[in-house]
């Protein structure tokens, strides 16, 4: 059996997301308790009217949607197809590492520059984690 070192990190990157979607509904609701927001914001997606502080989970958590749909792809590919090599293992958690941190930022101060570097650099490992597994495969 294949060594499923590489998947702890597809865990440990789909409980971020699904933390980072369970703030969603929580500032949504304090919005409209604080009378902020009422249904019609959401009817169609986010309103206009809807505060930054309101919009930015639902923002970071399609983000963690995006892109990270090919590290899935490529961690499960590497498990499946050949054992994932120890750089491989340790670049996925690199890049949780990254994108976690990418949503800190987001969620947090937001600083735009801080945000680009650590996205850039996720990205970087991404790219690499699928040069590791491309050559792994071709091997």
């Amino acid at each position: 059996m294949n060594n499923p070192s590489i998947l702890y990190p597809v865990f440990a990157l789909a409980g971020w997301t699904s933390l980072v979607l369970l703030l969603i509904p929580f500032r949504r609701i304090r919005a409209a308790m604080r009378r902020e927001v009422g249904p019609h914001d959401f009817r169609l997606g986010e309103s206009a009217a809807v505060p930054d502080a309101v919009r930015l989970p639902n923002r970071n958590y399609m983000n963690l949607l995006e892109i990270p749909v090919l590290f899935y792809v490529v961690c499960l590919l590497s498990y499946m197809a050949a054992a994932p090599s120890t750089a491989a293992v340790a670049l996925a958690w690199a890049y949780v590492a990254l994108r976690v941190l990418h949503s800190v930022v987001h969620l947090t101060y937001n600083h735009v520059i801080h945000r680009l570097v650590l996205f850039a650099a996720s990205n970087g490992v991404l790219v690499m984690l699928w040069v590791s597994a491309a050559v792994r495969l071709v091997r």
